[in-house]
């Protein structure tokens, strides 16, 4: 295993088709106020200019990097193989992941490292991520990501095993811009399994927490996130199921539903079935009655649904159940 440098942190930039806001990004890297650097950019061939504009910037930038490099695709491999191919180069003590359009604060590194150096325990870490519609200046802010604490995911008292757990009934993390991962951490986890392409984030924090790696949460801003046409954030604000739900079925058969109480995974299998409708269009807009119709096909004709509400209701050891909450 090669050794990492002990203070580089390897910012690994994640493009396709980023052309209109890549040049932002690695500005926002440049900009950081810690100075040891591993600058990674993976474009999963791109079919616009991205790639031609980061190759013009690295030229007249390189100097500020203590190393820095463009990993290239001759076919697109989905968001997975191309985050593999960044982790597979990074060399920093700890990795941070950055979509192609997304801006880090200038303290964003500075302020994490020196998290993680006041807590040693710490492999994984969130943090506040700032959104923004289109355009990343405070006439465009929407609000924070997430609102408030994420208590329902992260406390003192939560273990990686009930981490684990609630992450197995459902992704409960849309924050992910801000994620940073310990490199030794990320090497015991190994690659991401590409035949999931679009199920990065998710596969990730299951094999982090199944292995006994507690996600931890810092209380500052330090990400800005851009909600735009293409964004999966602004997809899931539009719709009344988030498209990626669909696409990321095949994951939650191989790595949720088999570890699931009974109850819980034929309430999943059967929503699935009953969501179908909301392939089209047409109900998948988000408005009043089809908000309506997603509820009241997987809350009231959903018979396992009912199981669960009364199991949760007459005894006290499922309420307070992981998987039931």
């Amino acid at each position: 295993m090669t050794t990492p440098d002990s203070r580089m942190v390897s910012v690994i930039v994640v493009t396709y088709n980023s052309s209109k806001f890549i040049l932002e990004t690695l500005n926002s890297i440049k900009q950081q106020t810690w100075s040891s650097i591993q600058l990674i950019i993976t474009d999963d061939c791109s079919s616009d200019s991205t790639v031609q504009l980061c190759q013009d910037w690295l030229a007249a930038n390189r100097l500020r990097f203590k190393t820095s490099d463009i990993i290239t695709s001759h076919n697109n491999t989905g968001t997975v193989a191309n985050c593999n191919r960044g982790l597979q180069a990074a060399l920093g003590r700890w990795i941070k992941f950055c979509a192609g359009d997304d801006v880090l604060m200038p303290n964003c590194i500075k302020d994490n490292m020196a998290f993680v150096h006041r807590n040693t325990t710490i492999k994984a870490l969130f943090s506040y991520c700032r959104m923004y519609n289109e355009q990343v200046d405070e006439d465009h802010f929407v609000g924070r990501n997430p609102g408030k604490y994420p208590s329902h995911i992260i406390t003192k008292a939560i273990t990686a095993e009930e981490q684990y757990k609630l992450l197995l009934s459902s992704n409960r993390i849309p924050f992910t811009p801000s994620f940073f991962i310990e490199y030794e951490t990320r090497v015991k986890n190994g690659l991401l399994d590409e035949k999931f392409p679009f199920a990065d984030d998710y596969q990730l924090f299951l094999s982090l927490t199944r292995n006994g790696t507690k996600l931890y949460f810092m209380e500052e801003e330090t990400v800005k996130y851009r909600l735009h046409q293409n964004s999966k954030s602004q997809q899931m604000l539009d719709s009344v199921v988030n498209p990626m739900y669909f696409a990321n079925e095949p994951c939650m058969k191989k790595l949720s539903y088999p570890y699931l109480p009974w109850d819980v995974r034929y309430f999943k299998s059967t929503s699935w079935t009953l969501n179908q409708i909301f392939r089209i269009s047409f109900f998948n807009r988000k408005n009043i009655f089809n908000t309506f119709l997603h509820y009241f096909l997987n809350k009231i004709m959903n018979p396992f649904s009912w199981i669960i509400f009364i199991k949760t209701k007459l005894f006290s050891k499922y309420k307070n159940n992981p998987f039931y909450k």
